[in-house]
């Protein structure tokens, strides 16, 4: 519902106003005066003001500057008795919406006031849709057959369409943002706003102003009034990305929004009503930080309603060559295709990806630059990522919460040792099996393990 506020001396004016547009369906408020609508402006935030030019103190246009200085998407319209081509113009130029003159027809100013709200509405769209042709454009990174992903495809059309808030965690860079937008775009809020917002990546006051907004005066830089990312996502979806690193604080203010779906703007009175969908990440276990104390618990089970794990790169490595080739084909433009051998994608697959999908994308990027002809050779990938990289390369720095696949860990390095010592020795299998500490019949069976002449 559109919030209007009328601002007229004359009672009457008021009262017809005031009833035209409620009949219209709009949330309306009434001021006689200046002074008492530029105390309503500071105090909440409306879409549209019509205001009279002529009144004690401070008039229409005084007004007009004032309101288009604390809220600058408020559309602002003025009426007058004392219409004059001068005064028209300079309202027009302080931002006014239009101009309309007394006496008018009530169908006059129902026109005005659906068209002005309209423009609002519209620039807020664009926007917004802006913004959701960027969000799409990550979305397309989402790849994998692996069975881990596919329970992840499945969870995210189970979850699509409900209210419960969500809790992604995974380690950096396994794309939780993606299951995120995934997971917005889609159920039946897609349509809606999809906002993010990187926790860590903000001090707590200025973190604590951009989710609630504030009021004008309310610190220091306040110039304006301005309205938080709630509002900006109402009807959609709010990502709070890295969420364990917020301060117990801010969490308190965070666990109020989720039992009663109201904010308070930084330095207002006002609670503002809010819909909108929470979905959380960490790549940190949340439990753990609780049981530590740096976590609120009850915050904890609100956000962890719905957990989704996001699996490892390491842990789903059939993907691999499918993100290859989606980043290889990406990067490349019609006619300037550049593709990877299969010998070097088995390459990359035996590699561990601390990193996980954003390390691989950075990677391909990295060799689709540099690399010169048409084709990505075993050859042109950097030592840290070939087969016989160091073991802290393969070898996970912990244990992460989705668990490790131990036997391919251990095959990996098995393999690797086995190869560098056939390397180092020339492919005189009886010392590479002394260098590793190994008898002849016991390294020549682990050389047919892998499918290696003995």
């Amino acid at each position: 519902m559109n919030r209007i506020l009328i601002v007229d001396d004359e009672k009457s004016m008021r009262e017809l106003l005031s009833i035209l547009l409620k009949k219209e369906g709009y949330d309306v408020a009434t001021a006689d005066n200046g002074d008492s609508a530029l105390q309503a402006v500071q105090q909440e935030i409306y879409d549209l003001v019509i205001t009279d030019i002529r009144m004690p103190k401070i008039d229409g246009i005084e007004l007009l500057k004032a309101v288009k200085e604390l809220s600058p998407e408020t559309v602002v319209i003025v009426i007058t008795a004392f219409a004059s081509t001068e005064t028209a113009v300079d309202a027009m130029k302080l931002g006014a919406y239009d101009y309309i003159t007394k006496p008018f027809k009530n169908e006059e100013i129902r026109l005005v006031v659906q068209k002005a709200l309209e423009k609002r509405l519209l620039r807020k769209e664009n926007i917004l849709l802006r913004r959701e042709i960027e969000s799409r454009a990550g979305f397309d990174n989402f790849i994998g057959k692996s069975e881990a992903m596919q329970q992840i495809f499945s969870l995210i059309r189970q979850v699509a369409d409900t209210r419960s808030t969500i809790l992604i965690n995974g380690e950096s860079g396994t794309g939780k943002e993606l299951v995120a937008r995934a997971i917005h775009y889609s159920g039946s809020r897609k349509n809606s706003p999809f906002v993010t917002v990187n926790c860590g990546a903000l001090p707590e006051t200025l973190l604590e102003s951009e989710l609630f907004g504030y009021m004008k005066g309310a610190f220091t830089g306040a110039v304006a009034n301005k309205q938080g990312l709630f509002e900006a996502a109402n009807g959609g979806t709010l990502f709070l990305d890295e969420i364990s690193t917020t301060t117990p604080a801010l969490q308190i203010k965070l666990l109020r929004v989720l039992q009663t779906k109201e904010i308070k703007r930084v330095g207002g009175t006002a609670d503002i009503k809010v819909d909108v969908r929470i979905i959380a990440a960490s790549n940190r276990d949340l439990l753990q930080e609780v049981n530590k104390g740096t976590f609120r618990e009850d915050l904890y089970y609100r956000l962890n309603v719905i957990p989704i794990l996001v699996p490892t790169l390491r842990g789903r490595k059939e993907d691999i060559p499918l993100l290859i080739d989606h980043f290889l084909g990406k990067l490349g433009s019609e006619g300037q295709k550049k593709r990877m051998s299969e010998e070097a994608k088995d390459r990359l697959s035996g590699y561990g990806w601390p990193g996980n999908v954003r390390e691989l994308e950075n990677a391909v990027e990295r060799l689709y630059t540099l690399v010169p002809g048409e084709v990505i050779l075993p050859e042109h990938l950097p030592a840290t990522i070939l087969p016989g990289s160091p073991f802290l390369e393969i070898v996970p720095s912990e244990i992460p919460n989705e668990g490790i696949d131990l036997e391919s860990i251990l095959q990996t390095v098995e393999k690797n040792l086995l190869k560098k010592a056939l390397d180092k020795t020339g492919g005189v299998k009886t010392e590479a099996a002394r260098l590793l500490g190994l008898t002849f019949r016991s390294f020549r069976h682990r050389l047919q393990k892998f499918d290696q002449s003995s």
